[in-house]
């Protein structure tokens, strides 16, 4: 089956509701990928060997998350009654060849890792294993726990970021491309018995404020994008073909882009710069900066992120390929403030 939600333009307010309401029976949520669906682990392992400096530092992070709320895996877990464990909770060594001492977990492990490389190793330096290798640990646990594989959780990969913003000093020529590794990592849980997996795309990476930093080149970055999302893109066409998945791709790009273009739309008023960097400004009111940090999403990017994983998760948008709903979104963001202005004039 294929299923691409392509984020777009305007649907009548009406759809939404049942979209969000009749949201499917996963009956877990397994997570792997980098510090944009981390709930935990990187503050984890450096709280270990650095409780004085934990990474992400909190304040002014929310504690676990590289935003300053909840992040997207915390959102749509809200809505479908699903906590994932962060692996680290579970292994706080990253040891998976033993069996764990608590019970397997019910509603999923999520192994994402700030600074995750799409195929292995981290950009932060430290030895943590990439998204593939994540999928690999995955396979691991559950043979070492000898437990089943549910085939009816939700899986969700992303990543490649870190291999673009973070590349090595010395590029190996024959290093599998970024969208190779995380094609991989989808094909190796299609392998196991995955029916549903969430994969995204990138944003702009040239658009990030990060991207004029640290002698970074804007257009070269939103060229690696490009070349990412195309062919990531075939190679899921490849998988879909071949292995019998449901793959929901998640189209980050055209979602960041579109808020990046109307920002008013959603609710934003700063779209350029990040909250940390304009502090005094925005600690009022963090809700009108779209990026939290050079890189990150702040938690309100994260509830786009959120409202477009549950939309295509929903038994309606199954059947329907490219669900027109960023607009939607857009709309209702001009209604609450709308709503707002109605208030204040009454109180007034």
């Amino acid at each position: 089956m294929k299923t691409k939600f392509i984020a777009a333009s305007f649907i009548t307010l009406s759809l939404m509701s049942p979209l969000k309401a009749s949201a499917a029976n996963f009956t877990g949520l397994y997570v792997f990928g980098d510090s944009l669906s981390d709930t935990g682990n990187t503050y984890n392992i450096s709280n270990l060997f650095n409780p004085l400096n934990p990474i992400p530092p909190s304040p002014p992070y929310e504690p676990g998350r590289f935003s300053n709320g909840p992040i997207w895996v915390d959102y749509v877990g809200s809505k479908l009654g699903l906590t994932p464990t962060p692996i680290t909770n579970l292994v706080p060594d990253l040891n998976v060849s033993r069996p764990l001492t608590a019970p397997f977990p019910t509603q999923g492990i999520n192994f994402a890792i700030g600074g995750a490389n799409s195929g292995e190793g981290n950009s932060f330096g430290f030895p943590l294993p990439g998204v593939l290798q994540q999928v690999s640990a995955f396979q691991a646990l559950l043979q070492v726990n000898q437990q089943s594989f549910d085939s009816n959780a939700l899986y969700a990969v992303s990543g490649g970021a870190n291999d673009y913003l973070f590349p090595p000093q010395f590029s190996d020529p024959s290093r599998p491309q970024p969208y190779t590794n995380i094609s991989q990592a989808v094909s190796n849980l299609a392998a196991i018995g995955a029916k549903n997996i969430l994969v995204f795309n990138l944003p702009d990476l040239g658009r990030i404020p990060a991207s004029g930093t640290n002698g970074r080149n804007p257009a070269a970055l939103t060229q690696a994008t490009l070349d990412f999302n195309s062919n990531l893109a075939k190679n899921l066409d490849e998988i879909r073909k071949n292995q019998q998945v449901n793959i929901i791709e998640i189209d980050i790009y055209s979602l960041v882009n579109r808020v990046l273009a109307t920002p008013n739309e959603f609710g934003f008023e700063n779209v350029t710069n990040s909250c940390l960097s304009q502090f005094l400004n925005c600690s009022n009111n963090p809700s009108k900066y779209f990026f939290w940090d050079d890189v990150h999403p702040s938690t309100d990017g994260h509830k786009l992120v959120a409202e477009s994983v549950l939309a295509a998760t929903t038994p309606e948008s199954s059947s329907t390929i490219g669900v027109l709903f960023l607009g939607a979104l857009g709309a209702m963001s001009s209604i609450k403030r709308l709503q707002r202005k109605s208030i204040k004039s009454s109180i007034q």
